[in-house]
């Protein structure tokens, strides 16, 4: 008898082995040293394992925990303050953005990083500006981090439509050396942290940092992490200033490869997605964030369609409201049912798909993580089955769990999540942080932030500006 750290029983597990969901039925997964051994038939595994510590998860399910792609945590601080406006960036959030500082977007930041845990996101993709205290939050959580610093020479103001972005390159090349800094300090920290590297988008930095940037990450063997071609705003910008489209702009370039991360392809035709998937690159789908955003669906199924893989992402929560994946797989297949007029587009275990195994693949992580296989690190999560929106669970002739997971879960289903074989949050509780204590410094934060947006918001009178003259808010 082998002597292991962990076994996970459990009557249901969602390995994501093969091209469905691997699914196997009263098995034990073996884990050790942070990794998993094998998963064998429960009956078998107490004649083969003694495990320091057990795992009895008699009516849940287990699966990999999910991958969140593309998010901007620091945004938190002004989650529900941008939604329901056309020129989102400029006129929603802008006023708001322009105002918070710092050390308090960072603060609420942790909120929405606790937010996504306890919905079962093991693989956190954030991306901002002032990245240090995130990684060592993220760190501290024991969560996994896919993590890039923001690379912008565009300055920073308030921007009407049509008018061309300003370029500072001191301010470029400052922020690509920050990002170069985070990586020395954090790029594989406890093999739980990657860092990556973000220009904004194609239109916020030169042709000639972009290169700088690709040419620096390859030689780190890292990837980019970049807003690509995510509206007619950017459309516009690259058409004035190069006449082409962003898709043509970079492939042109020599941009579009397996190093890239896309994120969005909001405005991109199905042909275009389909080019930069054959080009090697992975993408990130928000569904939510832009279809509040600009009422778009991203065309994520022509990039999958043309062999790319797709992760889901929630983005942030001033356009999208929450940080949770069960509420981007569902979302991903409404909307595309909605958009191809076919209720069989986009089934639930491709959704399941995209928030673990093909995640892990477009954004570089299915080496360790994604699914539950030997020798994978054993990131996983419990769903508990007794929860009202789970039942009742049919499991002949038909099993209703994934469906039910997609359509009918919140993210309170999530009874347990693990990261290298290590609990990381348990009963809706994050173990290894003070959420109570985190909240109570968020609570005080909104009144000085709107206090110094207000004139610039009640200037700019957007639409929220004005749904709050005539009392809709």
């Amino acid at each position: 008898m082998k002597k292991v750290d962990m076994i996970v029983k459990a009557p249901f597990f969602y390995t994501m082995e093969g091209e469905g969901v691997g699914f196997r039925a009263d098995s034990a997964m073996v884990v050790n040293g942070g990794k998993i051994v094998e998963i064998v038939p429960l009956k078998d595994v107490d004649s083969m394992y003694k495990a320091e510590e057990e795992l009895n998860l008699a009516h849940h399910a287990v699966l990999p925990g999910f991958i969140d792609g593309h998010m901007h945590t620091s945004d938190n601080l002004f989650r529900g303050l941008a939604q329901d406006t056309n020129s989102w960036m400029m006129y929603g959030l802008q006023p708001f953005a322009n105002a918070g500082r710092w050390e308090e977007r960072i603060s609420a930041g942790r909120l929405a990083i606790i937010e996504a845990i306890k919905a079962g996101t093991t693989t956190l993709g954030d991306y901002h500006y002032v990245m240090d205290d995130t990684c060592e939050f993220i760190y501290k959580t024991g969560a996994r981090g896919n993590l890039t610093q923001m690379i912008r020479a565009a300055k920073q103001r308030v921007y009407k439509p049509g008018e061309l972005y300003e370029f500072e390159d001191e301010a470029g090349e400052k922020s690509l050396k920050e990002n170069i800094e985070l990586y020395d300090k954090w790029h594989n920290k406890d093999g739980r942290i990657r860092i990556l590297f973000g220009p904004q988008g194609a239109d916020f930095v030169s042709p000639e940092l972009l290169l700088k940037v690709q040419k620096v990450a390859k030689e780190r063997k890292t990837k980019i992490h970049m807003h690509v071609q995510q509206g007619d705003r950017e459309t516009y910008q690259i058409e004035k200033r190069y006449g082409k489209r962003p898709t043509q702009f970079l492939d042109d370039l020599g941009f579009l490869d397996s190093s890239l991360i896309a994120v969005h392809l909001t405005d991109c035709t199905d042909e275009e997605a389909a080019l930069i998937a054959k080009r090697g690159a992975g993408m990130v789908v928000n569904p939510a964030s832009i279809g509040i955003i600009d009422g778009i669906v991203c065309p994520s199924m022509a990039f999958q369609e043309a062999g790319g893989n797709c992760a889901l992402g929630s983005d942030q929560a001033p356009g999208n409201n929450c940080h949770n994946i069960i509420h981007e797989m569902k979302n991903v297949c409404l909307f595309n049912k909605i958009k191809y007029q076919n209720p069989e587009t986009m089934p639930a275990w491709r959704a399941l798909r995209m928030a673990t195994i093909e995640g892990a693949k477009a954004i570089g992580v299915d080496d360790i993580t994604g699914s539950l296989e030997a020798g994978k690190q054993a990131d996983f999560i419990a769903i508990d089955l007794d929860y009202p929106s789970m039942m009742p669970v049919y499991t002949y002739p038909m099993r209703n769990i994934v469906p039910n997971m997609v359509y009918s879960a919140r993210g309170h289903e999530v009874a347990l999540s693990a990261v290298s074989g290590k609990i990381i949050m348990k009963d809706q509780k994050v173990l290894n942080v003070d959420e109570e204590a985190i909240k109570r410094d968020v609570e005080k934060l909104p009144e000085e932030v709107g206090k110094r947006a207000a004139a610039e918001f009640y200037e700019i009178n957007g639409t929220n500006a004005q749904f709050m003259k005539t009392d809709r808010l």
